[in-house]
């Protein structure tokens, strides 16, 4: 296959993605569910971050649910259960991300108008989730304090593309001889402007600034339009 085949190919794939993804937006606004994407490397802290959060907004009562992406397994999904939101696991049996059309599939039987959060914990990689919209509100990228603070600039594609930036594990920082503002420094210089959120699971540190940005971004659904006059 020659290369521009395969580019070809590539934009196909996107341009039925974003397809899909824009029509996900529509019905998520529609409801007034605030979608939020996770992305990053494995062993960042997505899942215990997500775990956090679920419970803490569980305790609240606020309406949650998440879609989780993995390769194999269903480990992640059962640890989220424990929140008491519903999860539902979507394996990609080797795709390197999630896609818009996977998630459409796995909202069948949700009421998402009976949700106030729904997230999608994308599968661990800096690279190939940023060029798929899920039609999500928000993307959010995590960052953890054993990563090194160069970490955005190797890729910057995917915090480009991000709305809110999360250094995790920051119990660990010290230990890790981590450089906090070099680090902002790196997202920064590829997103300037965005929120980051420096934020330990563990001890909770960061996490009311955290469930902030979650409240500010909740929608009013969309009335659905009135009835054309008989």
């Amino acid at each position: 296959m020659s290369g521009t085949r395969i580019v070809e190919v590539r934009a196909g794939i996107l341009k039925k993605n974003d397809e899909l993804a824009r029509a996900l937006r529509q019905r998520f606004e529609a409801a007034g569910v605030h979608v939020i994407n996770l992305v990053s490397s494995p062993g960042t802290g997505k899942t215990a971050l997500l775990e956090r959060t679920m419970r803490e907004l569980v305790a609240g009562a606020s309406r949650v649910a998440a879609l989780v992406g993995d390769l194999e397994t269903d480990n992640d999904a059962r640890r989220l259960a424990r929140s008491g939101a519903e999860v539902r696991q979507i394996n990609t049996h080797g795709r390197c991300h999630l896609e818009a059309e996977m998630i459409g599939d796995f909202l069948d039987g949700w009421d998402l108008s009976q949700l106030d959060y729904l997230f999608i914990e994308n599968v661990g990689n800096l690279v190939c989730p940023s060029s798929y919209d899920l039609g999500e509100a928000t993307r959010v990228v995590l960052l953890s304090v054993t990563e090194g603070e160069d970490k955005p600039l190797k890729y910057p594609t995917i915090f480009n593309s991000a709305d809110v930036a999360i250094i995790t594990k920051m119990d660990l920082a010290e230990a890790c001889d981590f450089d906090a503002a070099a680090a902002q420094a790196s997202i920064e210089a590829v997103r300037p402007g965005m929120r980051i959120i420096p934020l330990s699971s563990k001890t909770g540190v960061g996490m009311h600034a955290w469930l902030e940005v979650l409240a500010s971004g909740r929608r009013t659904p969309t009335p659905a339009p009135a009835p054309a006059p008989a």
